[in-house]
């Protein structure tokens, strides 16, 4: 549907262009035009409030129709912020203010989600706005501004003894949740000032405010949190049920990591679901300064495996971390050579992503064995040859302990291994070696020089 003169001159604000064409009978100053919008919800919506009284003062204008979402003039005013209008709007008796749009959003929620302070007090003036009043999902004027950090609206609300400080949207999250997650502080000092808001209370994961705030670093708001005697460190959450302690080492919060070891009940050593310890998300994560911070402690296990029998050098070893395996393989009590469940080394990981200096590491250490295999009979010379590693590989085939020429359960064999996917470098580190030939075979009878023609020819 196309745009009127009028919707065109009302879109621009030229009031004496509306005068004007109002001045005409033939002229209908509540026709909808592009998206169901009136000339009045237009109006409205770009702050015009010349054009606005013009077109209130009409006696057949309706000021409460809505667009195709539901949104009223007085909606689309509080939402843009245009305080002159929503004062007009809210003078007439034919204008609902507590109106919501499709998906339940009042012109208070609006204004309260986009912190205009001024329009909140506009709607909290009136005897008929429900402060608290939730959209579909749930979220109410105060959760909006909450989340958004509003410190001004927040204290509006909070003013009002219909409003529920603790209210808890469609995800269980309350407005002191989103302002922990947030780093919102000075919200959250408003949340906890109040006798009815509980500091420790979760969401539907099981996620506190504690843990929200010590997973995104806002170290002055753990503090807050934690003075709260309601609030505990140890509790778990998610779908990993971890601790905000492990939330904080997870994610190299090191600060957060310091102030939760100064508290007295903390267990930081508490695996979450899948046996995971903060200092194993720590080691995985490369947060290294978080790693000295936990090994630092006699109650933390460095070797504690998870589920999976993945202990924390296993996951440095396999993500690169070079200083934190240093770290780890300095211990006594870390055994530098556990498999996991698929017998899988921490050395076996490193070559296999190709992590050249970590297997130096490991190789100059007398109680790792270099030619382990796992559970399907592959090195790690295999790993790293088939996928084209060749300072790794470089580095194996210098130990007089490695069989280069060992097979996996499947019949699969380095070199062969190495043609096959064109890795040129490692084929030729492998055919230096005494034993590896170009028609070695693999179990199934292809050679290397098979291998590689295969490749070349038929393989993108």
């Amino acid at each position: 549907m196309g745009k009127t003169p009028l919707a065109w001159a009302v879109g621009r604000g030229h009031e004496e262009v509306v005068k004007m064409l109002l001045g005409r009978d033939d002229v209908d100053p509540n026709k909808v035009g592009e998206y169901s919008c009136t000339p009045l919800w237009m109006a409205a919506c770009g702050g015009h409030e010349g054009t606005v009284k013009l077109l209130l003062g009409r006696d057949d204008i309706i000021p409460d129709k809505p667009d195709r979402d539901d949104r009223t003039p007085l909606s689309i005013a509080a939402l843009c912020g245009r305080e002159g209008v929503v004062k007009l709007l809210l003078g007439r008796n034919d204008v609902n203010p507590n109106k919501p749009d499709r998906i339940g959003r009042i012109p208070l929620w609006e204004a309260a989600m986009r912190g205009y302070e001024e329009i909140v007090k506009l709607f909290l003036k009136r005897d008929d706005v429900s402060p608290d009043k939730p959209d579909r999902s749930g979220s109410t004027p105060l959760w909006e501004a909450a989340r958004k950090g509003h410190e001004g609206v927040v204290k509006l609300l909070l003013g009002r003894n219909e409003v529920n400080p603790d209210r808890q949207g469609g995800d269980g999250r309350a407005p002191l949740w989103w302002a922990a997650l947030s780093g919102h502080e000075g919200v959250v000092k408003l949340l906890l000032g109040r006798n009815d808001v509980d500091p420790d209370k979760p969401d539907l994961d099981g996620r506190t405010p504690l843990a929200e705030a010590a997973r995104n670093g806002h170290e002055e708001i753990v503090k807050l949190l934690l003075n709260q005697g309601e609030v505990n460190p140890n509790k778990p959450g998610g779908g990993d049920d971890q601790t905000p302690f492990s939330w904080a080492a997870r994610n190299g919060r090191e600060g957060v990591v310091e102030l939760l070891l100064e508290w007295s009940d903390l267990d930081p050593d508490k695996l979450d679901r899948f046996g995971r310890t903060p200092l194993w998300w720590a080691s995985r994560g490369g947060n290294e300064g978080v790693v000295k911070l936990l090994l630092g402690r006699n109650d933390v296990n460095p070797d504690k495996p998870d589920r999976a029998g993945h202990t924390p050098l296993w996951g440095a070893a396999r993500e690169g971390h070079k200083e934190i395996v240093e770290l780890l393989l300095g211990l006594n009590d870390v055994n530098p050579d556990k498999p996991d469940h698929h017998l899988q080394t921490p050395l076996w990981w490193a070559a296999r992503e190709g992590h050249d200096e970590i297997v130096k590491l490991f190789l100059r250490r007398d109680d790792v064995n270099p030619d382990k295999p796992d559970r399907s009979g592959r090195t790690p010379l295999l790993e790293a040859a088939a996928r084209g590693h060749e300072p790794v590989v470089k580095l194996l085939l210098g130990r007089d302990d490695v069989t280069p020429e060992k097979p996996d359960k499947e019949g699969q064999r380095p070199l062969p291994s190495a043609a096959h996917n064109g890795h040129e470098g490692v084929v030729r580190l492998l055919l230096e070696r005494e034993k590896a030939g170009p028609n070695e075979a693999n179990l199934d009878g292809k050679t290397s020089l098979r291998g590689a023609a295969r490749k070349a020819t038929w393989e993108p």
